[in-house]
């Protein structure tokens, strides 16, 4: 199956769909990262705070496919904000994935921790020398993306941030659009919430595909990017098989108007996790 490219704001593209490795732990990321590599995976989503970069790159490299064919993003660590730990770190980073990143994002903003915009212009400078061939937020609100927009140089390409049927994140994404930054979606099943949901199941009998599948295949045609996680190969496989069905407009508004403003995850405005 031929999975779409999105084009970003900088001329990159990144395919729409990729594997996520949040959660999983080090010593299966490796196995884990080349089993998606084998089902046809192109697009794997990482991150510092995660603790398995190493074992990310270790597959790129073991699985014989050419570093240039797959798009690999990681994030800043929220203990890195500082410019110069940004610019120090975010080069460890790409070393330990292949010598570069596809892409490199601000995990969370921190409002109330740390000013994200000196930050943002270390990020400016990892594009600049090639260490990230784009560069991103994740978890920024609309008044974040204004202030970056305001006293930045670069727009970011990319905005990675929950959504999912019980959290839409409409005025949010339709912020993305307007800054010409894509929106990526993280939890993209909500942690699994969202699949016994009776909506979801009814149209999944109807289209005969599993409820993520029906999910993941909303997200898809929303336009988003989606990089769902899994360690077991069948579910890895089952996520990748959504293009070879379309869910009629009724369907997508249907999950669509199940958005009841849940989220999973922290508050960007208020989470001030920094490790120690």
């Amino acid at each position: 199956m031929t999975v779409p490219n999105i084009t970003l704001n900088d001329g990159k593209t990144i395919p729409q769909l990729g594997f996520g490795v949040f959660q999983i732990d080090p010593s299966e990321t490796k196995a884990a990262t080349l089993a998606a590599l084998e089902v046809g995976y192109r697009h794997i989503d990482t991150a510092e705070m995660y603790g398995n970069e190493k074992e990310v790159g270790e597959a790129i490299a073991e699985s014989g496919i050419d570093r240039s064919e797959i798009f690999v993003t990681s994030k800043l660590n929220n203990g890195f904000h500082d410019p110069e730990a940004a610019l120090e770190n975010g080069k460890k980073s790409a070393e330990l994935l292949g010598g570069y990143m596809d892409l490199f994002l601000i995990h969370w903003p921190l409002p109330t921790v740390t000013d994200f915009v000196p930050t943002w212009k270390a990020m400016e400078d990892l594009y600049r020398d090639g260490t990230a061939r784009s560069i991103g937020v994740s978890n920024f609100q609309a008044h974040h993306l204004n202030r970056l927009k305001a006293e930045t140089t670069i727009t970011p390409s990319v905005n990675q941030i929950e959504v999912h049927p019980y959290l839409t994140q409409d005025e949010l994404r339709a912020h993305n659009r307007q800054l010409g930054i894509a929106t990526e979606a993280w939890s993209p099943i909500a942690q699994g919430l969202v699949l016994d949901d009776e909506t979801i199941t009814r149209i999944a009998g109807n289209v005969g595909k599993s409820p993520a599948q029906v999910v993941l295949r909303w997200h898809i045609q929303r336009g988003d990017i989606v990089f769902p996680k899994s360690v077991t190969r069948s579910r890895v496989e089952e996520n990748f098989a959504i293009f070879d069905f379309e869910l009629s407009d009724e369907d997508m508004t249907d999950i669509t108007t199940l958005d009841k403003g849940h989220r999973t995850g922290p508050d960007p405005d208020t989470f001030d996790y920094v490790p120690a």
